[in-house]
């Protein structure tokens, strides 16, 4: 009788090869950028609605589309919406198809944060989905995942496979601002090179290559015309490749451009799997909005369109005339449609509308004689009677009077309420939102316009707004700006708003901070951080830099600790890319607090008295700033000792950190070690100090 053992061995295999290849997927539900505001400052980005459905929904759909079983998701600003929304979700359902989803409310301001913590977690046990929660796709990726893992089998060194989509160069989900530029070596798929080229004027567009690159492989293969899906396809390697350099901070300026720079170091390459069926695109920016809209609307996107009604509740039908429409709708018999359109359950359309390849939410009211034109509106939003929309977005709960003028490009954040006869410019900004400028809300009390960068107030007399009950105050005053041909579809600046990648000083926990003042606080510190580091960058003069900064703290009122962790975020950054250049960590920390020693010195305002808190503050901002380096015991101690020898900090500031419980709190307490002997030396030499006034004073008593 032949023995059973083999069978059960192979029982044994099947049970563990199905364990591996289980597929979970990591959602980043924050972008880390600001190319979304105003409406960014109140909604998570990720809830945002895409043709009357959320952002997140659609990312969700696919994950449950491809098999994902396990799903973490990591907020960041706006957590408690997110997780309020995700917990009432169908995805959190006993039918819910995932078998885990877990939602992590982080602080992290960049996904290179997110992904460390992630990787402390260690809740990756194998090959994973790295997705953005503003990811729209059908696309089938079991072929990606079949050449990854037999890639993977062959050579333990290729840690990830990049989901990329075939396009035309002119595809109107394509990014124009700075289109990424893949260097593939055809014969294996391996991604030699990444850089996102950016126009110069009158020279177009260039990508440099070190001539290695082209001596080492016979062929390879420039491709600008592939879309990014940001869908990306992991080994637990990559956790480690982010932990182990913490200047990582974007996936793909950082994290790819990194780890291909330096194959010759960490051995780890990166491949593509190159798409030419299906859909794939992440609204990225605003213009990739206007574009993805469209796609869904026309139906490129199947089944993630809004007749399949994945959002419990929806009730949209397809309509032959190519609108999408749900239930409860009323439109008046001499109104038109033109071109795809779609209209939620609530929504009133006047006589003598015309609505054309534009998107409505539930409960909106259009005024007759009304024109809505290529533009995205919201739930319960009011549109007065002759009113005309070209190409904008208008946020939910705003009011639009009669006979208004919303030029191509403009964005109304939510609530915002615009009187008649008002001709809002293409290049307005229009949000309620204190976030948009604490400093600037607190004086005025009205509405903001971020205009071209500049905010106006309104003429409003009033001067409580606190009711949100109290409608009448909720009005915007025009301000007589220059009417602008920018449209949603083809705005210029929406690509190239800064991103949010500051190096953090600590590694994202469990809690964020959901406040306006915290969330405002945060955003100064991203921007601030940033400003100063392109002035490092460029070697400008620490006076301008000092002239910039002073600026920027008066326009929002920062507190000096505010502007003093900046400043160390900033340090801190530019000693990493020293670093990462061949220089020393001590020759590193010493060229830059040298040479913009003065911008310290006015940050510190307790010289010569008796207790230091700024000097204590701004050593604390050191030593949180360094908590997440490979190196922070070593770069401790080296600013302790280049800010003392420079007279930054004096001795007396030192040595009042160094017992400070918040110095000693924590992790805070990891990365002292190495200090410990430059304190114990100081504390020495001031003993040996008052012993030798003890004696001087005991030889004046002698002699007396």
């Amino acid at each position: 009788m032949p023995s059973k053992a083999p069978k059960i061995k192979s029982k044994v295999k099947s049970r563990e090869e199905q364990r591996d290849n289980s597929l979970q997927a990591v959602v980043l539900a924050d972008s880390y950028e600001t190319r979304f505001r105003p409406f960014s400052h109140e909604r998570p980005k990720c809830l945002l609605p895409l043709a009357n459905t959320p952002l997140i929904e659609y990312t969700l759909e696919f994950l449950a589309r491809v098999g994902a079983e396990d799903i973490f998701i990591y907020s960041g600003a706006h957590s408690d919406q997110v997780e309020e929304y995700i917990n009432a979700s169908k995805w959190k359902l006993p039918t819910s198809p995932f078998k885990s989803l877990g939602l992590f409310r982080s602080d992290a301001t960049s996904a290179g944060d997110a992904l460390r913590d992630l990787d402390n977690r260690d809740l990756i046990k194998g090959d994973f989905l790295l997705i953005s929660g503003d990811v729209v796709a059908n696309i089938a990726i079991e072929p990606a995942l079949t050449s990854h893992r037999a890639r993977r089998e062959k050579d333990k060194s290729a840690i990830m496979t990049m989901i990329l989509r075939e396009a035309t160069v002119n595809h109107r989900a394509q990014v124009t601002s700075h289109k990424p530029v893949f260097v593939i070596d055809p014969t294996n798929d391996r991604c030699l090179h990444y850089e996102e080229a950016r126009s110069s004027a009158g020279q177009g567009r260039h990508v440099t290559l070190e001539p290695d690159l082209l001596s080492m492989h016979s062929e390879i293969e420039l491709r600008d015309d592939l879309i990014d899906c940001h869908i990306d396809i992991c080994t637990p390697d990559v956790l480690g490749l982010w932990s182990d350099n913490f200047d990582y901070q974007s996936i793909r300026t950082g994290f790819l451009f990194g780890v291909l720079k330096d194959y010759e170091l960490n051995g780890k390459t990166i491949h593509t799997h190159i798409m030419n069926d299906g859909y794939a695109a992440r609204v990225r920016s605003l213009r990739a909005y206007g574009a993805v809209s469209k796609d869904v609307l026309s139906r490129w996107t199947y089944p993630l369109c809004p007749d399949s009604n994945h959002v419990p509740g929806h009730r949209y039908r397809y309509h032959k005339n190519g609108t999408y429409q749900e239930n409860h709708v009323t439109t008046g018999k001499s109104s038109r449609f033109r071109g795809r359109c779609v209209l939620g359950q609530g929504t009133a359309i006047g006589e003598d509308v015309t609505v054309s390849e534009s998107s409505l939410g539930r409960d909106c009211h259009v005024g007759k004689d009304a024109l809505i034109e290529g533009s995205y509106i919201w739930d319960n939003v009011v549109v007065g009677d002759g009113s005309t929309l070209r190409h904008a977005i208008i946020a939910g709960g705003v009011v639009i009077g009669k006979d208004c003028t919303i030029e191509s490009g403009a964005m109304i954040s939510y609530d915002v309420q615009i009187p008649d006869n008002t001709t809002i410019s293409g290049s307005s900004k229009l949000t309620w939102s204190s976030l948009a400028s604490k400093a600037v809300t607190e004086r005025m009390n009205n509405p903001i316009c971020i205009e071209e960068g500049k905010y106006h107030r309104s003429t409003s007399d009033s001067d409580d707004h606190s009711d949100a009950s109290n409608a009448s105050n909720r009005i915007f005053q025009n301000q007589q700006a220059s009417a602008s041909d920018s449209s949603v579809s083809t705005m210029k600046s929406d690509e190239s708003d800064f991103e949010r990648t500051e190096d953090r000083s600590r590694r994202a926990s469990l809690f964020s901070e959901t406040s306006d003042e915290a969330a405002t606080n945060r955003d100064f510190h991203i921007e601030a951080t940033a400003s100063i580091l392109d002035g490092l960058q460029k070697d400008d003069l620490p006076e301008d830099i000092n002239l910039e900064l002073t600026a920027f703290r008066m326009t929002v009122d920062a507190s000096q600790h505010e502007i003093r962790r900046a400043v160390v975020a900033a340090f801190m950054k530019r000693i990493a890319n020293l670093e990462a250049s061949g220089t020393g960590a001590r020759e590193a920390v010493h060229r830059v607090f040298s040479k913009y020693r003065i911008i310290v010195e006015r940050l510190l305002f307790d010289k010569g008295t008796r207790e230091k808190p700024d000097q204590v503050d701004f050593m604390l901002c050191v030593q949180r700033e360094l908590l997440s380096r490979s190196n922070a015991g070593s770069l401790l101690l080296f600013v302790a000792k280049e800010t003392y020898d420079l007279e930054l900090i004096e001795e007396d500031g030192i040595l009042q950190w160094w017992p400070d419980i918040r110095s000693r709190h924590g992790n805070m307490a990891n990365i002292r070690g190495l200090t410990e002997q430059f304190i114990t030396f100081l504390q020495e030499a001031e003993e040996d100090d008052e012993s030798e006034e003890e004696e001087e004073k005991e030889e004046e008593d002698d002699n007396k």
